[in-house]
């Protein structure tokens, strides 16, 4: 146990999981005064090994974009880019910190070169569109005073970046937020914001990488967003991260085989039949089973 970057006591566990199950591949204990990326190279490889001895021909890699409280928190790990991308099988999708001379870059992109992202909607509708409820707590930042951050609209581009410890170059989508800073009812100025994810991937489209790297928030943890859903069922769910005991390894240990619990049910999952795809059964098959 140690003081995170935000002084609090406590872990910090790394999580490999796989997308298609959601169930952790591994997880690794740590004093919370550890890096972020420490271990991450090491794992992802045995994760590699792990889904190719599962028969998995293609394997995607994602991983963490950094966070501003958090200046040791990045996954891009530029040492392993080029062994990652030498076989030809492993497509990774990492964020890039988003540091001066990336910044520097991204605002010399011409202006032309800036397309507009649009997201899709969460969901369709399949009736009637409901009536969109009050932002009761926007409300009450502004009626308070609170500085307040709105999101006015997000643009994407790209530029091909080679990183200090790599011999080729990749492909750096940038995301551009136009932020705009308010207090009370008062717009105190407007900002730009980046984000940056380097990838291999050269078929799909600036929006499609952004939203592929954005869909980890529903699954593999550590998101960039606020989603993060598996570690919260890690650690609220099944309480694999309650730490109960005071030492490294034996919270370790116990994080482990709490986590059995997740992947047993997303195991178990599998063999439920479902409307559609590779278990689909016969709907009079189905009320008999």
């Amino acid at each position: 146990m140690n003081i995170s970057y935000d002084n609090q006591w406590g872990y910090g566990p790394l999580v490999i999981s796989l997308a298609n199950t959601k169930e952790p591949l591994y997880l690794v204990n740590r004093s919370a005064n550890r890096p972020s990326h420490e271990q991450a190279d090491d794992y992802l490889d045995r994760a590699v090994a792990l889904c190719r001895r599962a028969g998995f021909r293609h394997i995607l890699l994602r991983g963490d974009t950094s966070r501003l409280s958090s200046p040791k928190s990045d996954f891009t790990q530029t040492w392993k880019l080029d062994e990652w991308d030498e076989p030809g099988d492993i497509t990774f999708l990492f964020g890039a910190d988003a540091n001066p001379g990336l910044v520097a870059r991204a605002q010399e992109i011409p202006a032309a070169d800036w397309r507009r992202l649009q997201r899709p909607a969460k969901y369709s509708v399949k009736t009637e569109p409901r009536a969109r409820p009050d932002n009761v707590k926007e409300q009450i930042v502004r009626e308070k005073g609170y500085k307040n951050l709105v999101l006015q609209w997000e643009d994407v581009a790209e530029i091909e970046h080679r990183p200090d410890k790599c011999r080729k170059s990749y492909r750096l989508v940038v995301l551009r937020k136009k932020i705009s800073v308010e207090q009370g009812q008062e717009k105190l100025f407007e900002e730009y914001r980046y984000f940056f994810y380097i990838t291999n991937e050269r078929g799909n489209s600036c929006e499609q990488i952004v939203f592929n790297a954005n869909d980890r928030c529903d699954q593999p943890a550590l998101s960039e967003a606020e989603g993060e859903n598996l570690i919260e069922q890690l650690k609220n769910g099944v309480g694999s991260m309650r730490n109960p005991l005071d030492n490294l390894h034996g919270n370790w240990a116990y994080m482990v085989m709490a986590s059995l619990a997740w992947t047993l049910k997303a195991w178990c999952a599998l063999l439920l039949p479902v409307a559609a795809g590779r278990w689909q059964v016969p709907h009079q098959e189905q009320k008999q089973s």
